[in-house]
């Protein structure tokens, strides 16, 4: 663990960290407790203080200096993105630009305007000024680690917050360890960013801490929703980015090999394991037959392997586990119909690209998410019909349209609720000065990204008043 500015043993003991292509040991890493919570926190609240204070060109700069290092330490990085996530070269070098840029984008808080003034009937000044939260704990899940952290332990070290970050104890060496140790070298003071892998018991314990008064998590819906009951009943915001089911929308003049090109990248990149994956395909009638045959040609030729080792196009999913409910929710599609046009089969954690054809809505692996390199697609007659089917979900993060028309194309997105919309591109995109966020199960609809979403999520406001002279009341 990464504690005020020391690295120690946690309360928990030790644990293995595993290659999950070679199920190798790369590492040992200290895991942390309640227990650690509660000291780290108490610390961080007393570090904020002091940091919050310092001139506003002084975090922006160690803000800048952290981009600089991201970039400086590149390969290096990147390398163990690709043995601990299992991520193939591209994604880890995408991954460490997303996190240099984040950390430019954020340098820019410090300095923008952070308030304004108001009407008043008295004769005083009134201003609104915006604050910072305090204490912030971020949860960040495995799957792409340090963008899913940095997005928010940038700006809120740039908006003088403390953070406690919690990476999941599979990938905490790239989504904790090496995060603290750049912001370390960067200048960041000890105690303002502290780092605890553990468990779901250390994640609840940050939530109910006194002294944290924001919780940033990215995770599954089904534990966002049991943050946010905690997060509630302690009277605290969390922000939660949670699960998606994503479709892309493949008009009736869609070119096909455009349409193939998107959807293979949507559901196979990064082995499927990232919340915005295209999951369901929505095909009209009249490219259907085509779309489908090129798209299992396409997953057929792709290389599965060990990304550390050769040119792959997936790496392996992040355990047996993951594995094992991806492969579930295909052969349970299969029983009630779907016909497996590709893949359904996998190697150890090596999970070939599937493609589905003629899915069934009620099918698990179109109706759920799936987080893994699965491709379910279903026929639609209509621009009706597909509307009425990528609307019913209970998910609304992310949304593909393919057509011809972008006009046409924009205005079908508007009858259907997603926090995101891509017209003529694929579900999966991110960059740092866009509000990234889903609605419905997706996400409480709070957005990291950019100016305005990031002082909105990661600051309080605080109403002001000065007059010359003290006000006088009538008794």
């Amino acid at each position: 663990m990464f504690k005020n500015g020391a690295w120690l043993a946690g309360h928990a003991g030790d644990y293995s960290v595993v290659e999950p292509a070679t199920g190798a040991e790369l590492a040992r890493m200290g895991a942390a407790g309640p227990e650690d919570v509660a000291e780290a926190a108490a610390s961080a609240a007393a570090a904020q203080q002091a940091w919050a204070a310092v001139p506003f060109t002084e975090r922006a700069a160690v803000l800048r200096r952290a981009g600089d290092l991201w970039k400086q330490h590149a390969e290096e990085v990147a390398e163990w993105n690709i043995r601990e996530v299992g991520a193939v070269p591209g994604m880890a070098r995408f991954a460490l630009h997303t996190a240099a840029e984040e950390c430019y984008e954020a340098a820019s808080l410090p300095g923008r305007p952070l308030g304004e003034l108001l009407p008043t009937e008295q004769p005083r000044l009134s201003m609104a000024r915006r604050v910072p939260a305090g204490v912030v704990a971020v949860i960040a899940p495995f799957n792409v680690p340090i963008i899913l952290a940095i997005r928010s332990v940038a700006p809120a070290l740039a908006l003088g917050n403390s953070v406690l970050l919690k990476p999941d104890p599979r990938t905490a060496v790239t989504g904790g360890t090496l995060m603290a140790r750049i912001f370390e070298e960067a200048g960041l003071p000890a105690g303002v960013l502290q780092m605890l892998p553990g468990g779901a018991d250390v994640g609840e314990a940050l939530v109910v801490d006194p002294h944290v008064r924001v919780v940033s998590f990215t995770g599954s819906t089904a534990v966002g929703r049991h943050i946010g009951r905690l997060a509630g009943q302690h009277l605290k915001r969390a922000h939660l980015e949670l699960g998606g089911n994503s479709a892309l929308l493949v008009l009736d003049d869609a070119d096909v090999e455009d349409a193939v090109n998107l959807a293979a990248w949507g559901s196979f990149f990064h082995q499927g394991q990232i919340c915005m994956t295209t999951g369901r395909h929505l095909v009209s009638s009249a490219v259907y037959d085509d779309f489908v045959a090129a798209l299992a040609e396409k997953a057929q030729s792709l290389p599965v392997g060990d990304p550390a080792g050769g040119d792959v196009a997936l790496g392996p999913v992040i355990d047996a586990g993951q594995r094992d409910k991806i492969h579930h929710l295909v052969t349970e599609s299969a029983a009630q119909g779907a016909k497996v046009a590709a893949g359904g089969t996998y190697e150890e954690l090596f999970y070939r690209p599937t493609v589905l054809a003629d899915t069934p809505l009620t099918a698990p692996a179109f109706a759920e998410e799936v987080f893994g390199p699965v491709a379910p697609v279903t026929r639609v007659e209509s621009v009706r019909d597909a509307v009425r089917i990528a609307g019913d979900s209970e998910y609304g993060l992310s949304l593909g349209i393919v057509t011809k028309d972008a006009m046409h194309g924009l205005a079908v997105a508007e009858e259907i609720p997603t926090g995101i919309v891509h017209i003529n591109d694929q579900t999966v995109n991110d960059e740092a000065v866009a509000p990234f966020g889903g609605v419905k199960a997706s996400g409480t609809g709070s957005r990291f990204g950019g100016a305005a979403a990031n002082i909105e999520a990661f600051t309080e406001t605080r109403w002001i008043t000065v007059r010359g002279t003290a006000a006088r009341y009538p008794f």
